[in-house]
């Protein structure tokens, strides 16, 4: 019995310490995503919201008018809830060379960070989100992976005091 215990333990610490994907284990994969080039133009985006359980609580589309000059881009972002609710983000993104990016937008607290390599790409930043009348803070870890010249998928999980809250998954199409 301590012998199988062992090995248990053994096996869940090794599980406990694997570390979390990087932007960097990507590198060799293709398309390579260059931001200022897939964000750049009109796109549109189907996406869920699931909660910790993976039910789906909310579904929407955003219609998306990107354009860059230099290293300075502009994400303007309509969306548009299965509820009717509609709501707009207009991000500011900001390249600094070797695949890194910063962003801002109204709700976002601070400066996001980024970094792409090969065809993806991780977002880390905190929304201000409101709910039910009252405005909560989360962190968000967003990735995009880019599939070819038109589709990309997004993934974010959604975080507050460490503790998964849910996630968002998109599909954006350029047009």
């Amino acid at each position: 019995r301590r012998s199988l215990l062992a090995a248990l333990a053994a096996g869940a610490l090794t599980l406990g310490c694997a570390s979390a994907p990087t932007p960097a284990d990507y590198a060799a994969e293709k398309p390579v995503l260059a931001l200022e080039q897939y964000f750049n133009g009109d796109l549109v985006a189907h996406g869920i919201f699931t909660d910790r359980s993976g039910k789906v609580v909310r579904r929407f589309t955003v219609l998306m008018k990107c354009s860059w000059n230099g290293d300075d881009g502009v994400l303007d972002e309509d969306f548009t809830y299965s509820d009717g609710q509609k709501e707009r983000r207009v991000w500011r993104l900001k390249k600094l060379g070797n695949g890194r990016y910063t962003g801002t937008a109204d709700d976002v607290v601070g400066t996001a960070q980024g970094q792409a390599a090969g065809n993806a790409f991780q977002w880390a930043y905190t929304l201000r989100l409101p709910v039910d009348g009252s405005v909560y803070e989360v962190q968000f870890d967003d990735w995009m992976y880019l599939v070819d010249e038109r589709v990309m998928l997004n993934k974010a999980v959604m975080s507050k005091f460490g503790i998964r809250l849910g996630e968002v998954t998109l599909a954006f199409t350029k047009k």
